[in-house]
């Protein structure tokens, strides 16, 4: 009997022991997806467009494009989100060109032509490496960065916003936490196995930034009641925005309503 317990018990801990490495799997596999290959550029949007490369943390070359516009007030910082790299955002940033405004995007690290492999404290090192390349560059208004980001990108402008200075927050499709969106989509897993944070729904608790959230009812990634939590949870001064779409086809770009509620916030700010 003592022989038959103690192979139980080497059977159950070989099993808690796998099922904790598959998670460990998951959360890897289901929050980065790079891209390495960049299969499109501006080149052919007509903008001027600098292909730029700058170091971050633990000497991780990154790469990231900046478009100088020659009327601009202010300067968009672009984090996207957790799949493709720069080069699927490409109509994206000539949305954001037109309006009037520098945008500056980059790979995180294992994207595109960035170095090294994503993690969640790497993206966020990524990004406060990306802002102090732009204020390094002396071309561009410090008090004027508006910090964009869209799903993943969105907890890391929150987590940026702790530590950076932006003059306005806007956060499109965005989530609370790692452990909110383990509940939507792995409700099996005891979240106690989740190492990911990605804790924004305290990071933005008081962040006195003007901050701007947009999220649709139809996105089927990142529920609408997670994203109105979030809203929620952020300190004054703050606006949502209602969008429409599936997560990945809500954006700006082809929403004439939203977009001028965008410009138009964007305008009472002076930052177009």
């Amino acid at each position: 009997m003592f022989f038959l317990c103690l192979d139980l018990l080497m059977i159950a801990a070989l099993a808690v022991a796998g099922f904790f490495v598959l998670v460990r799997h998951l959360e890897s596999a289901g929050v980065f997806f790079p891209g390495r290959e960049i299969t499109a550029d501006p080149s052919g949007l007509g903008l001027p467009w600098e292909d730029v490369y700058f170091n971050a943390r633990g000497n991780v070359l990154l790469n990231g494009w900046f478009f100088k516009n020659p009327a601009a007030r202010s300067t968009l910082f672009f984090a996207h989100g957790n799949a493709g790299n720069i080069g699927d955002r490409v109509l994206k940033i000539k949305f954001f060109y037109d309006l009037g405004m520098n945008v500056f995007i980059f790979d995180y690290r294992g994207y595109g032509k960035s170095e090294g492999r994503p993690s969640e404290a790497g993206i966020y090192w990524d990004a406060q490496a990306a802002f102090d390349y732009l204020q390094s560059r002396g071309d561009v208004d410090m008090d004027k960065v508006i910090f964009y980001g869209a799903s993943l990108g969105g907890a890391v402008v929150i987590d940026l916003a702790n530590h950076r200075k932006a003059a306005l927050l806007a956060v499109e499709s965005s989530f609370t936490s790692a452990r909110d969106m383990a509940r939507v989509h792995y409700p099996f897993v005891p979240l106690f196995f989740i190492r990911l944070k990605f804790n924004s729904i305290d990071k933005v608790r008081h962040l006195n930034v003007p901050k701007l959230f947009m999220h649709s009812p139809q996105d089927e990634v990142v529920p609408y009641r997670v994203g109105e939590k979030l809203f929620m949870a952020a300190g004054e001064p703050k606006q949502f925005l209602k969008i429409r779409g599936g997560h990945n086809d809500s954006s700006l770009v082809d929403q004439p309503a939203a977009a001028a509620e965008f410009i138009h916030l964007l305008k009472s700010k002076e930052l177009i």
